[in-house]
């Protein structure tokens, strides 16, 4: 029989991203037993919110397949939080105001941040997590995973992870023709919520004045929070056209791939430095 962990000992996890994919790794490796502090960042901007931790960040309370999260501000506070809090961490602040806090044992890259320049995660952490293109283990993190539907959870033993492709990954039968993405940049509103049955051609929002309408029957899966400033050409909305199988909230079985990958990978922090110094090479 496991003995709990006490809060003190937990070993320290920093996510970075709150959408619902760096949300399905945090509540997966919450559920290993690490101390989880998310890290937002605004590019590209979430939609899949009931699938993720991203509201917490605006006191909303959030729970994501029965784990909770809550919103944390500064550095003590998550200092505090990673002795005593049994929830998930949120926070605005980047990766360098988190470096102060505690040693960190993992660090997850997952922003799926397609075609921007990754960083170099390498020696930030004991051991490095990167999740989609713009990744390689050795070159700048110790462990890449690909996120790419067909592909996704498989991790990159050498090279780097498949470049984006610009296809979407399919949802039924339903491709990119799901979503709808901002044509200019400009401040998004909507009083649309999330799991709504909306109809082709219904107005869900508007960005900048300009009306943003439903591509298609189904319900609303994801879409930009109220206020959002939006830039330009990135997804803004998405909706379910499963039918009785639609999705909204909970983690996905994307998700779960891809946060199980994260949680394998892991394993590799019981092992001696020694045995893990190939990825350091």
């Amino acid at each position: 029989m496991h003995q709990p962990i006490h809060h003190s000992r937990r070993r320290f996890a920093v996510v970075l991203g709150t959408n619902e994919i760096a949300s399905a790794v945090a509540v997966q490796l919450h559920r290993t037993g690490f101390a989880v502090v998310m890290s937002h960042d605004p590019f590209p901007p979430v939609i899949r919110r009931r699938m993720a931790f991203h509201d917490a960040l605006f006191g909303d309370p959030v729970s994501v397949d029965g784990v909770m999260g809550e919103r944390a501000d500064d550095g003590m506070q998550i200092y505090h939080a990673l002795r005593h809090s049994p929830a998930i961490q949120v926070t605005w602040l980047p990766l360098p105001d988190l470096l102060p806090v505690r040693s960190i044992d993992l660090l997850v890259d997952a922003r799926m941040q397609k075609h921007r320049v990754t960083p170099d995660l390498s020696r930030l952490a004991r051991l490095s997590i990167g999740l989609g293109p713009g990744f390689a283990t050795a070159v700048n993190c110790d462990v890449a995973i690909e996120t790419r539907p067909g592909r996704s959870g498989l991790i990159v033993a050498q090279g780097w992870t498949d470049a984006a492709d610009g296809v979407a990954s399919p949802l039924g039968d339903a491709g990119a023709e799901r979503f709808q993405y901002s044509q200019a940049t400009g401040r998004w509103h909507t009083a649309v919520e999330i799991g709504r049955r909306v109809f082709k051609g219904f107005v869900l929002g508007h960005l900048g004045g300009e009306p943003v309408r439903a591509p298609c029957d189904g319900i609303v899966r994801g879409i930009a929070r109220d206020g959002s400033d939006v830039p330009v050409r990135v997804k803004l909305l998405e909706i379910d056209p499963r039918g009785r199988h639609a999705q909204w909230t909970g983690l996905d079985s994307r998700g779960r791939t891809i946060a199980d990958a994260v949680c394998r990978a892991a394993g590799k922090l019981d092992e001696p430095q020694d045995a893990r110094a190939y990825v350091r090479v």
